[in-house]
């Protein structure tokens, strides 16, 4: 009866550290979540940006030479990420595609005009600054107009303002959630041995002596958490990148690593000053005050 009463005695130990270790592991996943996101908001906005054009419509007359020189020259300048240029007779090929129908047949001829697509480098999709590089490619003789759809460049442009904001205020929240959740995790497992706790004084045992394996068991408990926590992290990126490898990647490693280590840190961290307190709160505590 006595194995059977200690069997099941480690049996629930057992599972109020797993309980433990699992819920800080979650929480700590989350924070590792919110790091990755703002690690590489940077390169999402860049992405967004960059995915946008604006389109060079080349006179009609233009020769073809001309026209490749034009590129090259755009090709050769720091702001431009990469050019495409759409001839006549590949602009009536696309445009049949999108109708379902040949509208040369219907016209008789091709009133396309030949276009150059520019994409630019994040850095220069601000509005002031496509302003000024359309005068540039204006004063071009091959150019005939410049086209780009101002309204979603200030739509970007201002969106990714706000949600940089709005990323540090939801990170700053989740931070001070993260420490609520695991200190009342914590304290809830220095609750149930209080008892143990009230014991261990009542033999003469010091409050350091108390404390000691409490902390050290926290620390442990904590580190374990965190690594869990970068395995999830990492399996939850690599799908990520697998997946969406334009938009995340291991380009910034260095801060990745940091990221784990500052998720290791604070899991040992918070977890060992929840303990210490939680811990000091039954020290001292008079034994008809443990039944509340």
């Amino acid at each position: 009866m006595a194995k059977t009463t200690g069997g099941i005695s480690r049996y629930r130990l057992g599972s109020s550290y797993a309980t433990l270790v699992v819920s800080i592991s979650l929480v700590l996943f989350l924070l590792g979540i919110l790091g990755m996101v703002l690690i590489n908001a940077r390169q999402l906005s860049d992405y967004f940006r960059e995915s946008l054009s604006f389109t060079i419509m080349l006179k009609d007359d233009a020769r073809e030479a001309d026209i490749r020189m034009l590129q090259k020259e755009l090709d050769a300048k720091p702001y431009v990420k990469q050019t495409e240029y759409v001839s006549k007779d590949e602009a009536a090929v696309k445009l049949r595609e999108d109708l379902g129908e040949d509208f040369l047949d219907f016209l008789g001829y091709n009133p396309l005009m030949p276009t150059i697509d520019v994409y630019l480098l994040a850095d220069y999709t601000h509005p002031d600054s496509v302003i000024k590089l359309e005068k540039i490619i204006s004063d071009y003789p091959v150019v005939d107009e410049v086209y780009y759809q101002e309204s979603i460049l200030n739509l970007i442009n201002d969106n990714v303002k706000k949600i940089s904001a709005f990323l540090l205020i939801i990170s700053a929240l989740l931070f001070l959630i993260a420490m609520t959740i695991i200190n009342n995790t914590v304290r809830l497992s220095i609750y149930s041995k209080r008892f143990l706790i009230n014991t261990m004084q009542l033999i003469g045992a010091n409050r350091s002596f108390i404390r000691k394996p409490f902390l050290l068991r926290s620390l442990f408990f904590g580190f374990l958490a965190a690594l869990i926590a970068i395995g999830l992290l990492m399996g939850l990126m690599y799908l990520i990148e697998k997946e969406f490898f334009t938009l995340f990647t291991y380009e910034n490693i260095n801060l990745f690593l940091l990221l784990c280590l500052a998720l290791a840190v604070a899991g040992v961290v918070i977890n060992a000053i929840s303990t210490f307190f939680a811990v000091n709160r039954y020290l001292g505590m008079h034994e008809d005050k443990l039944y509340y």
